[in-house]
């Protein structure tokens, strides 16, 4: 997936309002960004971080920057949530993903009130694929989800689990959008809610699949080779 227009450098001043970010572009000039991230950002909003963002001239939007990348000293980091999804369909499009390949439909209503992020149909047998981004570390190596509590994330878990119940596939795909990190396990500290609802699908047979990216200010590539969940 490669970014629509070219991305500008910048620094962090604060993150506030979950989705406001106030950042200093490298002219000097300090302006307000749309942050879409939903989550707490544990680690990556610091004054001072080096971000990418960017630019429209689209006059329906009041917040001309978008954050989109969070540039540490040993990492590049995916902060836009949305972007998993395009890089996720991007790759069952191209049959990147190992055993779901098939007709890709997106945003498929199940459950109770949900949407699925995917359908794959394979072979007359539905696949339902949820993405999550995963972008919080707090050891060597180690990537974690969620970074904060997520009711949102528990339900899913539990709808993917009904799906089993009716005789079809369903996959938990979590997307590491970081670049330094080999291992993947849930943040049950955080969120223990959140970390029995996945333990109990499992059990279920809700497949887990977690994926790397590769990560620069020009795109973000999907990487077939998994990541080993702890």
């Amino acid at each position: 997936m490669r970014f629509q227009t070219e991305l500008l450098a910048a620094t962090l001043i604060r993150r506030y309002k979950r989705f406001l970010a106030d950042i200093r572009l490298e002219d000097g000039r300090e302006v307000t960004a749309h942050c879409p991230n939903p989550g707490s950002m544990l680690g990556l909003a610091e004054e001072g971080t080096r971000v990418w963002v960017e630019p429209n001239d689209d006059p329906k939007k009041k917040l001309k920057f978008g954050l989109r990348l969070v540039e540490l000293p040993h990492a590049m980091v995916v902060v836009d949530t949305g972007i998993a999804n395009r890089v996720v369909k991007e790759a069952l499009l191209a049959g990147h993903v190992p055993g779901l390949d098939g007709d890709v439909r997106s945003e498929v209503k199940y459950g109770n009130n949900s949407r699925a992020d995917f359908l794959v149909v394979q072979g007359g047998r539905n696949i339902w694929v949820e993405v999550k981004s995963v972008t919080l570390s707090r050891e060597s190596g180690l990537a974690e989800f969620p970074d904060s509590k997520t009711a949102r994330g528990a339900k899913h878990l539990g709808e993917l689990s009904a799906r089993i119940e009716d005789g079809d596939r369903a996959v938990m795909l979590y997307l590491v959008s970081r670049d330094d990190c080999d291992r993947f396990a849930p943040a049950a500290d955080i969120d223990p809610v959140y970390a029995q609802a996945e333990k109990a699908a499992r059990e279920a047979g809700v497949e887990v699949m977690v994926y790397p990216v590769s990560i620069t200010p020009q795109g973000i590539a999907f990487d077939a080779k998994p990541i080993c969940a702890v």
